[in-house]
């Protein structure tokens, strides 16, 4: 049987930053690791993938059984060239029908290569772990400071965090103890003196953007022989993110003006219409575009940015970022849709399809802050632990009081208490640090599902990944790390196209010395 069916082994080579030129899903009542949408001249297509082919094999590690998840993040981490074992749909499917081992159908294909790309994939209880990354931290500087200090260590390249604060900024923006480091905002320190590192941290003021890496990650980057990088960082800790908006087209066009300011490229949106499509879909004044249906316009010109908007018939999908975001990532030396790249499956075609494709499978793994006020009754939940694992759960969250109104739900593994991290202390110290804090009481907890997913993936649980709070009662706990939406007054004076002009066209177009205006 095996011998009918015929496995084939694709190896796909795409451009740094470009995508390889095919979806990966899985889809109800579809076994397997589905191949979809595979794009015209792409580098799929010319390495010779499938519509509806199964992946087997990554880099020669079977995956057949694994999450579509791990299998997404494997592909992610290969880099700009992967290999890709797998079977037609048809074959497939009568391989399912009979019982065929699937494991061992691949086994024999590219031997060699198989033993060659085995040692890529970190491997743990014989299951596949995921591949260690360096990691961009954005530090916000506090009335105490950054909350760390820096060490050489002899016969090691770079500096190494020690006398890590645990309420301090460095902590909250995910750094670890014995951290190595490797860029300060862009630049690579791993060969700076001690006093040279200091003084770039001082020149930075207020904020500063580490890419960081561990034992684990530098032991993995050499014997691989992988250079350290931002181009192959986790970006998760990042505290502001850029916003993907879907905007469906009206009668009188989107609602806002494009303009281009000519000192900087940026494409910056501009008066965005009261109760238009743009204002509804959540499109602010000053935001700055990234991309369009999933194509970057850093680097175009104004009518080539608006042609791309203008090319969507009913609906457009920009991908923005504030002008505080924008300024963290320019920090970094890196673009905003690095971080959209690394968060969706690899490869797709259109954003707007990417998003729509992968809704069954996004999980929400962000941690929450939970602020609250004791009752009558305290503040309405119990502390658990196992006995000999690691950290602290929470239980018997009483309904409609303080900690469920809060948001805490039971199971919820706790991260913190009121700014310290708790995860390793005893639970004796973590009862008494909840007493000791009075009539008020802010946690930072996340679910079950997400603790195993940052424990899995290396990651450090932090505020910095949560939601902001909204409380009434006094400002939001981590406003540091949580900067909302702020209204930005533009510096220009506002203009707008008359009535009759943008009623009686999809789109109008102003230009002055220093700036073009196209309103959509």
């Amino acid at each position: 049987m095996a011998s009918v069916l015929q496995p084939r082994e694709c190896k796909v080579t795409k451009k740094p930053q470009k995508s390889y030129g095919f979806y990966l899903r899985i889809e109800k009542d579809t076994a397997g690791h589905l191949i979809r949408n595979v794009e015209k001249n792409s580098p799929a297509e010319k390495a010779g993938l499938k519509d509806g082919d199964r992946v087997l094999r990554v880099n020669g590690v079977f995956v057949d059984k694994e999450e579509h998840a791990q299998v997404v993040e494997i592909v992610k981490n290969s880099g700009n060239s992967v290999v890709l074992l797998v079977l037609d749909d048809a074959s497939y499917q009568k391989a399912e029908k009979e019982g065929v081992n699937l494991e061992e159908l691949g086994q024999k294909v590219s031997t060699g290569q198989q033993q060659e790309q085995q040692s890529l994939l970190p491997m743990a209880n014989g299951a596949i772990t995921a591949v260690p990354q360096p990691r961009l931290c954005y530090l916000v500087k506090e009335e105490k400071g950054y909350g760390f200090s820096l060490k050489t260590t002899e016969g090691q390249k770079g500096l190494f965090i020690i006398e890590l604060s645990t309420q301090g900024a460095a902590a909250k923006a995910g750094v670890q103890n014995n951290d190595r480091l490797i860029e300060i905002n862009g630049e690579n320190v791993e060969n700076d003196t001690h006093e040279e590192v200091v003084e770039k941290v001082k020149k930075s003021e207020n904020h500063v953007m580490f890419l960081l890496s561990n034992e684990e990650t530098d032991r993995y980057y050499t014997s691989q022989k992988m250079v350290l990088s931002k181009e192959s960082a986790n970006l998760r800790l990042l505290p502001l993110k850029p916003r993907l908006i879907e905007i469906h087209k009206g009668k009188n066009g989107y609602g806002f003006y494009l303009r281009m300011e000519q000192s900087t490229g940026d494409h910056v949106i501009k008066d965005v219409d009261s109760g238009s499509p743009a204002a509804k879909a959540g499109l602010k004044d000053n935001d700055i575009l990234v991309a369009v249906n999933g194509e970057q316009v850093d680097g175009l010109d104004h009518e080539s940015a608006v042609g791309k908007i203008k090319q969507s018939e009913a609906k457009a999908t920009l991908l923005v970022v504030d002008k505080e975001t924008d300024t963290m990532y320019k920090l970094a030396q890196i673009s905003p849709f690095s971080y959209y790249y690394k968060a969706q499956d690899p490869t797709p075609a259109k954003m707007e399809q990417r998003v729509e494709l992968h809704t069954e499978q996004k999980v929400n793994h962000k941690p929450r802050i939970c602020k609250m006020v004791k009752g009558p009754s305290g503040f309405g939940f119990s502390l658990n632990m196992i006995k000999d694992k690691p950290g602290l759960f929470i239980s018997e969250v009483q309904n409609h009081g303080p900690a469920d109104t809060a948001g805490v739900e039971n199971n919820d593994f706790l991260v913190e208490v009121n700014g310290v991290n708790v995860m390793n202390e005893s639970y004796d110290k973590v009862v008494a640090r909840i007493q000791d804090s009075g009539d008020r009481l802010t946690l930072l907890v996340c679910s079950k599902d997400a603790y195993k997913y940052f424990q899995g993936q290396n990651t450090p649980i932090t505020a910095s990944m949560a939601d902001p709070v909204h409380d009434t009662s006094e400002p939001p706990a981590y406003t540091e790390n949580h900067p909302s939406e702020p209204e930005r007054n533009s510096p220009e004076p506002r203009e707008r196209a008359s009535s009759s002009s943008s009623s009686q066209s999809a789109a109008s177009t102003r230009a002055d010395s220093d700036k073009d205006d196209t309103k959509l």
